[in-house]
């Protein structure tokens, strides 16, 4: 029975590494990643080859691109129609200050993400979580139509409750409900969760579910969007997922500081096609464009904005690409705040050219790591910008999770991306981009706010960190590609 039980183990073990030598060529000859990704794989495939190969098949994988969306020829069409005719219009739309000056911009996010362009719009800053969940949950109660809600984490505690709760009540006074979460963010969900939602005719689903059980092989691909739509007419899209640590009453974090949008205007209807694929995506029945509302609204306000979104399914990194636009684009000031901060070359080299230039580059992190390995990953990452001048901060009342950008006092991103290789490749995610003076002022406002009560980072106090530090830095820089 022993001899018996020895050649089994053998067996597996060699199965196994001739997997791990199979993973190992997929990586270099077959997946066209990053060249720093592809050598991070290598790397554990090779140092740690059985455990290296479990890793790789649950977090490695990369996700087939061709027809990951379901669209219809109609669809595909009427689309291709409605961006070549805005690469048209942006001629005559040229002549607000705002769109004339970031036309490339907004020509590069139209022409290859399709992100058009919205003219007639309103917006509020929300950056406090019980302002936001207030203001979100009112709105969604004086739904008259359909609401249509998704996001990366719903946490099964007193808010994540009560939004379903909220969502429940909707349903049962006739709107149509649509509620999208990620199977892995809000994995304490399950569907009885949803028993009275469902029962009034709300539909859920998760995205990329597990497979068998816990089993889930595409737990490195999530659906990182925050979006709600209520009436084809209000939306939100943010940094604040759904749970009371948001409202920052969690001892552990603190206060949370987080920034969202709440939409008003033609926006809402790209916010909602983008939230249309994602569901027939994750739904077992395809639902027409036309079977939602889009809604109307009596907004004579200019406020030019773009949808902008990314993921796996991505032929570039988009996101990515817009960022690193609006950096080259800085002539004063570039204000950033991420929680994430570990830039891959090319975003960190934009840094360094606007730093060298003379513009202002401030850079604003949490205090304190959620997930250790990015934490260090991100102080190398800031280490290595303040010796071109940048200037860093640590975020003190709390944890610092918002994901912004502005630029210039001019043009501003606020959405769901970090600035890491997961935000860039790796997770979906979506954000706005706006092109206006007082929407931006009021974004570095809130920043300077921000840094009233955080700690600057000099030169010499990075210098001085232990050596304990600096080997975990080495180690999370050397991982940061698949972090």
């Amino acid at each position: 029975m022993v001899e018996v039980w020895s050649t089994f183990t053998i067996i597996i073990v060699y199965g196994l590494l001739i997997m791990n030598i199979l993973a190992v060529l997929t990586v270099i000859f077959l997946e066209r990643r990053d060249i720093g990704a592809t050598w991070a794989w290598v790397f554990i495939l090779y140092f740690v080859p059985l455990v290296g190969f479990l890793v790789y098949l649950f977090f490695g994988r990369l996700l087939k691109k061709t027809n990951f969306y379901r669209v219809t020829d109609e669809e595909q069409l009427e689309q291709d129609r409605r961006i070549a005719l805005q690469k048209k219009e942006l001629v005559t739309m040229g002549r607000h200050p705002m769109i004339q000056k970031h036309r490339d911009m907004i020509r590069m996010n139209l022409m290859s993400n399709g992100s058009l362009l919205s003219l007639s719009n309103q917006l509020q800053i929300l950056s406090d979580g019980e302002q936001k969940f207030n203001r979100m949950i009112q709105d969604i109660r004086q739904a008259e139509h359909e609401v249509n809600i998704q996001y990366y984490i719903i946490q099964k505690d007193r808010l994540g409750l009560a939004l379903i709760d909220t969502l429940t009540d909707c349903a049962h006074r006739g709107i149509k409900v649509r509620l999208l979460y990620d199977a892995v963010g809000s994995r304490s969900l399950k569907r009885t969760d949803f028993k009275d939602l469902l029962a009034h005719g709300g539909e859920v689903f998760a995205f990329f579910p597990s497979t068998i059980g816990f089993v889930n092989f595409r737990l490195n691909n999530r659906n990182h969007r925050k979006s709600c739509i209520i009436d084809g007419r209000i939306g939100y899209i943010g940094g604040f997922n759904v749970g009371t640590e948001y409202l920052g009453i969690d001892e552990k974090f603190g206060y949370w500081r987080d920034t969202h949008f709440r939409l008003e205007g033609d926006v809402v209807h790209d916010q909602l096609d983008r939230f249309i694929l994602d569901w027939n995506q994750a739904s077992d029945v395809y639902t027409e464009k036309s079977l939602f509302y889009y809604g109307t609204h009596r907004i004579q306000d200019i406020l030019p904005m773009q949808i902008v979104t990314s993921g796996p399914d991505s032929r570039s990194e988009y996101l990515k690409l817009a960022l690193i636009k609006m950096i080259n684009e800085a002539k004063r000031t570039i204000y950033i705040q991420s929680p994430y901060f570990i830039p891959d070359t090319s975003y960190l080299d934009a840094c360094k050219a606007a730093l060298l230039s003379g513009v202002e580059v401030r850079i604003m992190i949490p205090n304190k790591p959620d997930h250790p390995f990015v934490y260090w990953a991100t102080t190398a990452a800031v280490g290595e910008l303040l010796s071109y001048g940048a200037k860093v901060y640590t975020y003190e009342p709390g944890f610092l999770h918002a994901k912004t950008i502005v630029v210039d006092g001019e043009i501003a991103s606020v959405g769901t991306t970090n600035i890491d290789a997961r935000s860039f490749r790796l997770n979906f995610e979506m954000n706005t981009i706006v092109y206006d003076q007082t929407i931006a002022i009021e974004l570095e406002r809130l920043f300077l706010a921000d840094c009233e009560v955080s700690k600057l980072m000099t030169v010499e106090s990075y210098a001085a960190r232990s050596r304990t530090i600096k080997f975990k830095e080495s180690i999370s820089r050397l991982l940061s590609p698949i972090l």
